[in-house]
């Protein structure tokens, strides 16, 4: 409870306390929900994605082995430095709640073919196909993680805010709020009852006098 003089003043001033620490806990606790359910449905997708992704490289290094078998490590890796294939990636942003999560768009450029098709193996192809697909996967993946941890640090946060409201400055602003109002009520009842006493003292003075 606040240490506050119990003044009908201070009442008001509590009173809008109260309903202002009611309103923003409604407020964050919408926004926790809205939070909650972008965090579960991004680990939904972080959980298929890596599924994914893991399908994804598990292809292009067995593509890769299939090419390094039928041509040779150092055919393949002279037919590799060959390739000139440019990465770019572009972050974007958008915002849930507040929270600023990252858009990642990986893009690539090349100018094949890079090399003969004869006497190569078409596995080092799928193998080039494969790892571009997966880098680019892994883009995605990145901003996936990057977007959960910034919502989960949120959440948390919202959460604290929620609780210190709900178990510190609302009950105790009610208890203060009692006190007062019970203070006051006794106030009110100790001057009524002075003044009946004053009323009827003055009144028996006032027949006293009459009389006399």
């Amino acid at each position: 409870m606040r240490n506050v003089a119990p003044t009908r003043t201070n009442l008001m001033r509590l009173r809008d306390e109260l309903r202002f620490a009611e309103t923003g806990r409604e407020l964050l606790d919408q926004k926790r929900n809205i939070l909650v359910i972008e965090l579960l449905s991004l680990v939904d997708q972080a959980v298929e994605y890596e599924a994914r992704l893991d399908t994804s490289f598990a292809k292009a290094y067995s593509c890769l082995e299939d090419a390094v078998m039928s041509m040779g490590r150092l055919r393949v890796g002279a037919m590799a430095s060959a390739m000139d294939i440019r990465s770019t990636i572009k972050v974007k942003q958008r915002h849930v709640m507040g929270v600023v999560l990252p858009i990642v768009d990986t893009g690539f450029s090349d100018h094949g073919p890079y090399f003969s098709p004869l006497d190569t193996s078409v596995s080092l192809d799928g193998a080039a196909i494969a790892f571009r697909e997966a880098l680019s996967m892994l883009g995605h993946m990145a901003e996936l993680r990057v977007s959960l941890a910034r919502l989960s640090r949120e959440v948390r946060k919202t959460i604290r805010k929620v609780n210190a409201l709900e178990k510190i400055a609302i009950p105790d602003l009610e208890e203060t709020l009692h006190y007062i109002r019970n203070r006051l009520e006794e106030s009110e009842r100790d001057m009524f009852v002075l003044m009946k006493t004053v009323k009827d003292r003055l009144h028996k003075e006032n027949l006293e006098v009459t009389q006399g």
